[in-house]
């Protein structure tokens, strides 16, 4: 078949090929070293898996470079011959299938989670691979496979550098059993955001087996009508006398597949435990099965990096906040000015507690650096609120460092028919996967008709489709005109909103607040005119989301439009009683409500990780008398307890927590000195380490953090550590627990290897074992005294194991 990737996958279903490392295990792989460096040490080998895929059916074949980034190779002292490996491998499965297969290049994650979470800058992921990508490309790949990603983060970047090869991406994330990444990320949010990246198709891989995978693959179907590409698991492992065996056999496997197609899945492969005979029953399968047609979406879809939210496409409208905007607001002027945050994260919180969709974000201050500011302040609404963000600046830098900044996908405020406009933001948000807003003015300004504008919206659409960018991503703000200067500027939004909605279906928004200007009591006008203006069409306002007034009007429109069936959200929220129906003893209550005690503000700083304050509550509390082990115990504790609880509730993901943990480091460096002869008294002694042969980290790492901060001395040996050099540590630092950490198939057995050990040499410590491929049954199996889930139950557990 001629190589053009996206042809064939709209002609008929693909098939990939299955697990790598899983096959080079059968043929006599030995865990450690760099599987990667096969390409050049072991080709035959290589050469061998590839063409036993092949010959089972798979028309995509994947090359083994899953870990051959910069920084993973570097782990082996091979980040020198990053072009060599990438070039090889495409060589060694061309020559191993030879010209009528496609050759995918293989990207997978750096193991390290971009900032704020992690250690390296985006631009630093984006860099990396691009290098990668390149160097595949270069080296004969006809498409890129970006997989087993946890970080949206990260994914963001890995299909920004992929996508400047030219060559058709194709991306996965890995979910676990709850639907989510590591870090938090639905299904939903990851094809969201991989869509608006212009992947030629997403999907999921690894951590479930086949019905898990079938349940992550539909939700992403709700919400993209891209192709979906499913490589599940040869079942979850399990440990069978001293190896780990995937149990899903091939026909089992293939059962699932006809669900798969159903749910949209075009492309097909397998990941750990499957091998050739499972990809030879799947092929089957799957080619007999006849793909279904999926329709249309017609909703402009936004996402943060755990949920998503849906507007236009006969949706009910939504409120975007307003109140990250220092115009008129000195004291947010100010604080942007010193480059603090703690405003934002305010706002973030509390206009997402009032009920907006969205947060807009603008730091447009005078004379300071607006990229910096705006990189900031992103980064603080990601950790204060679940919404996605509306990155606002008319400086085009900032934008830049905003759309970087971002988890998800995000609307550019603005563009407009203005050519330097079009020509600038529209490639940025194809390259960044936003959508964009569009001023009705161009570079002979505001029309004054409503015909006008909606020309000016046309042009927008067109140059938008040109650039690569989905209709649907295409929101029209027709602007409100002051009514005290123009009495019937009102009456030609509403005609606009309503030109645009019928000729062209695209979303509107409102700056609503502009209506009333010059007037009094101007939240009657604003609220009067939202009503209007939701009649007429309208899909968001921009607003302030925390005025009752507002709120009532935005909710009773809802239901009198039949936009908010048997009017739900309405009794939601007005359900419970407001201040303007309590009694006159009830208000006093509320009034006299007791203040948070400083202790109290402590907790709530480390749950909400206010970095910025948190110091300053600890002088405070110093200050009334209170001494450092109550701040610790009653306060800051009593915060990363809560913290834990949110985390097993589904309602926290890694990032709260890294942020909770790093709150709770500031205030406890501060303490350090107030303790005296305390400060020196540890709860015990942790040895951490992932074993001989593993060079994954990241779980541990985050162990190792939430560990110091309850009061735990780590020694944190790293990855790829010999049993020898564990059980010297725990010998010389008189361990009072050892914690090993796992995530590949081929390592696991290590574990066994050192709880042995601890076990013949009579070491008296406890044991506690945690990592992907990591089970109780195989916790138990080795004798381990514990079984960590996660980083905050594995905490708790050492807690309880020392009393």
């Amino acid at each position: 078949m001629p190589r053009d990737f996206i042809k064939a996958l709209k002609e008929s279903p693909l098939v990939f090929d299955g697990g790598i490392g899983t096959m080079l295990q059968r043929m006599g792989l030995k865990p450690g070293g760099c599987p990667d460096e096969l390409n050049l040490t072991e080709p035959e080998m290589v050469k061998r898996v590839h063409a036993a895929y092949k010959d089972a059916g798979s028309n995509v074949i994947t090359t083994n470079t899953f870990g051959a980034t910069r920084v993973k190779l570097a782990e082996y002292n091979l980040d020198g011959k990053l072009r060599e490996i990438n070039a090889r491998a495409v060589e060694n499965a061309r020559a191993a299938v030879g010209d009528d297969i496609f050759i995918a290049g293989d990207v997978g994650p750096t193991g390290h989670f971009v900032e704020p979470v992690g250690d390296i800058t985006f631009d630093q992921a984006v860099e990396m691979f691009t290098e990668q990508a390149e160097a595949l490309r270069d080296g004969g790949a006809d498409i890129i496979v970006i997989e087993t990603m946890m970080d949206i983060k990260e994914i963001r970047a890995a299909i920004i550098g992929a996508k400047t090869t030219g060559l058709p991406v194709v991306a996965t994330m890995t979910f676990d059993e709850t639907m989510r990444t590591m870090l938090g990320t639905s299904p939903e949010v990851f094809a969201v955001v991989a869509e608006a990246l212009g992947v030629a198709a997403l999907g999921a891989n690894c951590s479930l087996g086949i019905e898990g995978l079938l349940q992550a693959i539909g939700q992403m179907s709700n919400v993209t009508t891209l192709p979906l590409f499913a490589q599940p698991n040869a079942g979850l492992p399990e440990l069978r006398g001293e190896e780990t065996v995937f149990p899903a056999s091939p026909e089992h496997m293939a059962s699932i597949v006809p669900d798969l197609v159903t749910s949209g899945v075009r492309i097909l492969g397998g990941c750990c435990g499957t091998t050739d005979d499972h990809i030879r029953e799947m092929a089957k399968a799957f080619r007999a099965t006849k793909p279904v047609d999926r329709g249309a979406h017609e909703f402009m879809a936004l996402a943060s990096r755990t949920t998503i939210t849906l507007l236009g496409g006969g949706l009910a409208p939504i409120l975007i906040g307003e109140r990250i905007n220092p115009t008129g607001r000195k004291k947010l002027g100010a604080e942007i000015t010193e480059g603090k945050t703690a405003l934002i994260r305010t706002e973030a919180r509390t206009q997402t507690e009032a009920g907006a969709h969205l947060l807009d974000v603008n730091v447009g201050v005078p004379d300071i650096d607006e990229p910096a500011a705006m990189k900031r302040a992103v980064f603080s609404v990601n950790d204060n609120s679940t919404l996605p963000i509306v990155v606002d600046s008319p400086n085009t830098d900032a934008l830049i460092e905003g759309l970087k900044a971002v988890d998800g996908k995000p609307i550019i405020n603005s563009v407009s028919g203005e050519e330097e406009k079009l020509n600038t933001i529209l490639p940025l948000a194809k390259k960044y996967g936003a959508a964009v807003l569009g001023l009705a003015l161009d570079d002979d300004g505001i029309p004054e008709t409503a015909e006008g504008r909606f020309r000016v919206a046309e042009k927008i659409m067109k140059r938008a489709v040109e650039a690569g960018l989905r209709k649907e991503d295409v929101i029209i703000d027709c602007l409100a005109m002051t009514v005290s200067a123009d009495p019937s500027g009102a009456l030609t939004t509403l005609k606009a909103i309503k030109l645009v909605k019928e000729r062209l279906g695209l979303a509107t928004v409102l700056g609503l607040s502009n209506i009333s200007f010059g007037l009094p009591e101007r939240k009657h006008v604003n609220a009067a005119f939202l009503t209007m203006a939701i009649e007429a069409g309208l899909d968001a306002a921009i607003v302030n989301p925390k005025s009752p007034t507002l709120q009532s009007a935005y909710h009773s429109s809802l239901v009198l439009l039949n936009k908010d069936p048997k009017a739900e959200r309405y009794i939601e929220r007005f359900g419970m009683k407001s201040d303007d129906t309590l009694d006159k003893g009830e208000k006093v209550r509320k009034k006299d409500a007791k203040p948070l005690s400083i202790l109290e503000r402590l907790a709530k700083a480390v749950v909400e990780g206010d970095e910025g304050h948190v110091v300053a509550m600890v002088e405070e509390a110093m200050s009334d008398g209170i001494g450092p082990m109550e701040i610790s115990n009653d306060g800051l504790l009593e915060g990363l307890n809560e913290v834990g609880r949110l985390f097993a509730s589904n309602r926290y993901y890694l990032p709260q927590v890294i942020l909770s943990a790093d709150t709770m480091k500031l205030a406890f460096d501060r303490l350090k000195s107030e303790f005296g002869e305390l400060a020196s008294e540890k709860i015990g002694t942790v040895i951490m380490a992932t074993v001989e042969g593993d060079i994954h980290d990241i779980g541990k790492n985050i162990v190792c953090t939430l560990l110091e901060n309850h009061g735990f001395e780590v020694i944190d040996l790293g990855k790829n550590v010999s049993a020898d050099e564990i059980i010297k540590a725990a010998i010389e630092k008189k361990a009072d627990i050892v914690g090993l950490s796992a995530l590949m198939t081929t390592t696991v057995m290590q574990m066994d290897t050192v709880l042995q050990r601890i076990r013949d040499e009579k070491i008296p410590v406890k044991t506690i074992v945690g990592g992907a491929v990591v089970t109780p049954e195989f916790a138990d199996r080795i004798g381990a005294d514990a079984y960590g889930e996660d980083a905050m139950k594995s905490v708790e557990l050492m807690k309880e194991m020392l009393g």
